[in-house]
């Protein structure tokens, strides 16, 4: 039982006892307040009343007058005061023995007279007798009930007075002597209480405290320093900034590399919110934005005049405490890897692919021609190996050709350059121009290409008409080239809510799903099939469709055929 109710119950009962001790005695109180009144107000007053009346009788030979109006005033006040049983009959006798004595006085009337009121006079004495009898009965009662009540009340309180001091004191001295023994660095000490659950939880707060001191003792103090000491050189010399956050955004740790970006001193933000730092920081401000959802495109920061590249990682720190066996979260750290080393090579790359395939593109597109002026018969005729070998070099220099358009297309991807003239564009006309560059293509494998529009005429897309016709040539020729001869390819342009999207269904071997993820991916190409591209079509096809607000996929599944599809936003 919780000590709390032990308290209540004993105090409680108390407390009724003595309310019950304060009515009983309120009671018999008025009890014998109301018998005394009785006496006072009734036999009292009769036996004043006769003694005046004797008085009267005994002046009535000297003053008869005033005697006789003094005899009936007191005979008509002992009139209204009959209270004892035969008290009636005396009085109208008197009444009579009266009234005939003043007709003819003579000392037998006077004598029936004095009987008269000896009898009232007794009978009133009576009365007082019996009434002191009733009071002293209540008396006696009523100190019965008073004393009883008080001596339960007493024991009551004797038992509390000895008892609660001790229920109480016992489990606190305890406890005080394992705080001692706690402080004397004795951390096996653990207390057991027997009895009230409040006391118990107390117990176990106590236990669940001096096991996790005991676990702290266990590792020194000064094997705890080193080991901070340790992870603060690790953290400070990290090309990476490490910003730690408590779980009230609270900043407790922050390494010299974040500092040299964020340009602000250790002692200024230290135990601040970053909320406030970042009132006047707009990089901390920036990192707020998204510490729910780390973006991912690196952040350009400036620092001494050059631009650097950041990737931002948000790692969250859950641990389980010692006593306890759920994780809890405590904070969070915000990690920026300093990736300016590899974005300057891939600036590198990109500027030397751009420059190669620019500087490729004016010779192979005149190799391209001289082939085709070679093969004039104006020039003269040419045999059937010579017209073989033409034929080879033009489809290489097409090839190469495509292969430096690609890479043309993937730098300017890579350096954000793309060029975009978003305008109304009709989804018929852009099917209409991909499929007649493709035509040639599809007839050297005898490939049919159907189209079919599920949408109304007026229907258009917001879209760069040429980068979408590029796309959608990119997903013809990819189909041609993996689909059978004599197969057929088709293209379902629908209405999906808001987009329009175009689709290219094949019957070729298709590609396993778990490639989906990587098929968009720059240089990724599907193993174990004829490798004759870059794998760069379909990773720009991404970024052109992406920069105009659209979604590009694949759904394909082993020897099932592919359906490549994209989707642009309804003008």
């Amino acid at each position: 039982m919780k000590l709390k109710t032990k308290l209540t119950l004993g105090v409680g009962l108390l407390f009724l006892l003595i309310v019950l001790l304060s009515v009983i005695g309120s009671v018999y109180i008025n009890k014998l307040k109301s018998d005394t009144e009785k006496i006072l107000t009734a036999n009292y007053n009769s036996l004043e009343f006769s003694k005046n009346m004797l008085l009267a009788l005994d002046n009535i030979s000297t003053d008869s007058t005033v005697a006789i109006a003094d005899f009936r005033k007191n005979n008509k006040l002992q009139e209204k005061n009959l209270t004892e049983f035969g008290e009636k009959e005396a009085t109208q006798n008197l009444n009579l023995h009266f009234s005939s004595y003043l007709k003819a006085p003579d000392i037998h009337k006077e004598k029936l007279i004095r009987e008269d009121l000896a009898k009232i006079m007794s009978l009133n004495m009576k009365g007082i007798e019996r009434k002191s009898d009733i009071a002293i009965i209540t008396a006696e009662n009523a100190t019965f009930w008073i004393v009883s009540l008080g001596t339960v009340c007493f024991l009551i309180a004797f038992i509390l007075l000895f008892n609660l001091p001790q229920t109480i004191a016992e489990p606190i001295n305890q406890l005080t002597f394992s705080i001692k023994q706690i402080a004397d660095k004795n951390y096996n000490e653990r207390v057991h209480f027997k009895g009230s659950e409040e006391f118990n939880s107390l117990a176990e707060s106590f236990n669940s405290m001096a096991e996790k001191l005991q676990e702290y003792e266990s590792s020194t103090l000064s094997k705890q320093l080193m080991d901070k000491k340790r992870i603060e050189t690790l953290v400070n010399n990290m090309h990476d900034a490490v910003i730690g956050l408590d779980e009230n955004h609270f900043i407790y740790m922050i390494n010299d590399e974040a500092l040299k970006i964020t340009n602000l001193h250790k002692e200024e933000i230290i135990g601040k919110t970053a909320h406030e730092v970042a009132i006047n920081n707009d990089l901390i401000r920036e990192l707020l934005k998204n510490i729910d959802h780390p973006v991912k495109d690196p952040i350009k920061i400036v620092r001494d005049n050059k631009e650097n590249y950041f990737e931002q990682d948000i790692i969250p720190i859950n641990i389980v405490k010692t006593g306890e066996k759920e994780k809890k979260y405590i904070g969070k750290v915000i990690l920026l890897r300093n990736i300016t080393p590899f974005k300057e090579l891939d600036f590198a790359k990109t500027n030397f692919i751009a420059t190669i395939s620019h500087e490729l593109k004016t010779p192979i597109s005149a190799i391209k021609m001289g082939v085709q002026l070679l093969g004039n018969q104006k020039f003269g005729e040419l045999n059937e190996q010579q017209q073989e070998l033409l034929k080879s070099i033009n489809e290489d220099g097409q090839r190469l050709l495509d292969i430096t358009g690609e890479l043309l297309n993937l730098s300017q991807v890579e350096s954000g350059n793309i060029r975009l003239t978003v305008e109304k564009c009709s989804p018929k006309e852009i099917v209409q121009t991909a499929v007649k560059n493709v035509e040639k293509l599809a007839e050297q494998k005898n490939i049919a290409i159907s189209t079919e529009y599920l949408l109304e005429e007026s229907d258009a897309v917001t879209a760069d008409f040429d980068k979408t016709v590029w796309v959608m040539n990119n997903f013809l020729t990819n189909a041609v080239k993996h689909s059978f001869q004599d197969e057929k390819i088709q293209i379902v342009v629908e209405k999906h809510n808001s987009f329009i999207q175009f689709s290219i269904i094949d019957t070729g071997s298709g590609i396993d799903e778990k490639y989906h993820r990587q098929i968009f991916d720059r240089y990724f190409q599907v193993p174990g099939e004829h490798q004759n591209g870059t794998g760069l079509g379909l990773a720009i096809s991404k970024n052109f469709i992406e920069k105009q607000h659209g979604e590009i996929g694949v759904k394909s599944s082993l020897n099932n055929g592919s359906t490549f599809y994209f989707r642009l936003p309804v003008s």
